[in-house]
């Protein structure tokens, strides 16, 4: 945890946050400025700064981050119709916040 972060305040509840779903490993929030109709955070309870400072043992959370990232997709309805799950990266890639984090976005009507 970072004594600074905003991502590991709402993890350890210090900061009031809903959590649309939570398990040992991570939790995930709706963005507060979304983008679209769904915009979901994905975020580890391990403080990771950015990908630039992942390593080889979080090879299996990232994995699971993606995982989730399918279920939650199921349960907001976006699954058929399509969204995206990207990670922004340091500041010229549009991280705002650094603490990792995946980003799902869906729930466009595309018809």
């Amino acid at each position: 945890m970072a004594a600074d972060c905003i991502f590991c305040k709402i993890i350890g509840k210090e900061i009031p946050s809903e959590f649309i779903y939570e398990d040992e490993d991570m939790i995930a929030i709706r963005d507060i400025n979304p983008k679209a109709p769904v915009h979901l955070l994905i975020i580890p309870r391990k403080h990771i700064r950015s990908i630039n400072d992942i390593e080889a043992c979080d090879e299996a959370l990232l994995g699971r981050m993606m995982t989730v990232a399918k279920g939650l997709a199921a349960k907001e309805g976006t699954d058929q119709s399509g969204y995206r799950v990207f990670f922004n990266v340091e500041k010229g890639g549009g991280q705002e916040v650094f603490h990792l984090h995946l980003h799902l976005v869906g729930g466009f009507d595309r018809s």
